[in-house]
């Protein structure tokens, strides 16, 4: 089969590899229909994710069709079109049990990362009973490739975590696409300010149409300057840090409100500088860590509704066998007007 392979810093190709096969009972191979390129994809290919070895397939996002089952999985058969959540949870050990499923003793994140992911012709699912889900006939399986990852991710760890409450001030860093889910899921719950803040005037407009209430381009660095003029120099209740670099946190850091809450999406690859001589005083809460996806199926419930329109983050559409390009897109997304790029498997 074909697979995007990694093979260090900036170095990737898509060629063939062995089809998967089941290693365990509890495992599933799925062929994929369609998968997706994700932020944390781009930290892996620069060095970011020491956990990512080379000759590992990338991705962690997709939906397909089951192909082979182990005789232990009892939730799926053959046939059945799933969902594949970016997380593999066994449900049994200490962590899952507590519903931190990014902290399986079995799995969390390791698809794309410590085994082979999606972005393939097919994936073996470790755990498959829970880490995949039924993906209805009538539902639209290409936008619902947003749930594997940064609906749920925006939702989690953005939108929960950062304590987002009706008619509180939200502050994303990063209109990319989980800093969007993130602005499309905060919407859930009432905010009177959502602010997005970035340095490309196309995500800034895309931001608008999505909902957000203000739209602060950084190019010229007063993002921070400009929040405080609207928040009336208190900062916002909210800030979730969708970049996962030092100059994202350090806009996070400073625009905090007094007793706010500071969420951490982005993918960390460097440190940052948490100023306690200036923030010991502030009252403020941080939050970060990997997505538990327990909101899947509440999204795929809003989804099917009609009330949660995950296309919107889709801005390319490709072939599987296009991938690099999609790659190229995706890293210049400035250049290429880029959210989410798609590619689909002809099955």
């Amino acid at each position: 089969m074909k697979a995007l392979v990694f093979y260090g810093a900036g170095e990737k190709a898509w060629e063939d590899k062995p089809t998967p096969i089941l290693d365990k009972s509890t495992d599933a191979i799925v062929h994929i229909k369609h998968t997706t390129i994700c932020g944390t994809d781009l930290h892996i290919m620069r060095g970011s994710v020491p956990t990512a070895h080379k000759g590992v397939t990338l991705g962690h996002e997709g939906v397909g069709i089951v192909e082979e089952l182990g005789n232990n999985v009892t939730n799926f058969k053959i046939g059945d079109k799933v969902l594949i959540s970016c997380i593999t949870s066994c449900g049994k050990c200490l962590n899952c049990r507590k519903g931190f499923y990014g902290h399986c003793s079995d799995g969390g994140w390791i698809l794309g990362n410590t085994i082979n992911g999606c972005q393939a012709e097919r994936v073996r699912i470790p755990h498959a009973d829970g880490s995949l889900y039924h993906v209805p006939d009538h539902a639209d399986e290409q936008g619902f490739v947003m749930l594997s990852d940064i609906l749920s991710t925006g939702l989690e760890v953005g939108v929960l975590d950062g304590k987002v409450r009706p008619g509180c001030s939200v502050a994303i860093v990063g209109a990319g696409p989980v800093g969007l889910a993130a602005l499309i899921t905060a919407q859930f719950y009432a905010p009177a300010q959502l602010i997005t803040i970035d340095v490309d005037p196309n995500r800034l407009e895309i931001s608008r149409s999505l909902g957000a209430t203000h739209a602060v381009n950084n190019q010229d660095n007063t993002a921070v300057e400009q929040v405080m003029n609207l928040t009336e120099g208190q900062g916002v209740d909210v800030v979730i840090e969708a970049i996962g670099t030092p100059a994202g946190w350090d806009l996070s850091e400073a625009m905090v409100a007094a007793g706010g809450n500071l969420a951490v999406l982005g993918v960390h690859g460097k440190s940052v500088t948490l100023h306690l001589e200036h923030m010991w005083k502030r009252n403020f809460t941080m939050t970060a860590g990997l997505v538990h996806t327990t909101t899947i199926p509440m999204l795929m419930k809003t989804i099917i509704s009609g009330r949660l329109q995950p296309r919107k983050l889709i801005s390319h559409y490709m072939k599987m066998s296009e991938i690099i390009e999609g790659y190229n897109i995706f890293a210049n997304a400035a250049k290429h007007c880029a959210l989410k790029v798609l590619m689909t498997n002809d099955l």
